[in-house]
């Protein structure tokens, strides 16, 4: 870990550390790790960013903002971890892909 910067392998580690330490992976969870929960768990909190834009396009509260970022970028880690996906591996090839593309 250099100058605070971690990887994305480092921070799904530490996400699992904390799923773990809720008990969400025990099987009587009340907050199943499956593909589908996140999946929803994550659209959810991407529709919070949303609402900070809601008839503004200045973002009034950076703190809050930064703090729904996180729990997309969390939802998305654990979701790319449960499904199998190197999530690094796939932004990269998803870049290549961009590279490629044309957009109007």
């Amino acid at each position: 870990m250099d100058d605070n910067k971690l990887t994305i392998k480092e921070l799904t580690g530490m996400m699992h550390e904390l799923v773990r330490s809720k008990g969400w992976y025990e099987q009587d969870s009340k907050r199943p790790q499956t593909p589908r929960n996140l999946a929803v768990s994550l659209s959810i909190e991407a529709a919070e960013i949303l609402e900070h834009f809601q008839f503004t396009d200045e973002v009034k509260d950076k703190d809050e903002l930064g703090s729904e970022l996180a729990d997309v970028t969390l939802y998305l880690l654990q979701l790319a971890s449960v499904s199998g996906i190197d999530l690094e591996e796939a932004v990269l090839k998803k870049i290549e892909v961009n590279k490629t593309r044309n957009w109007d």
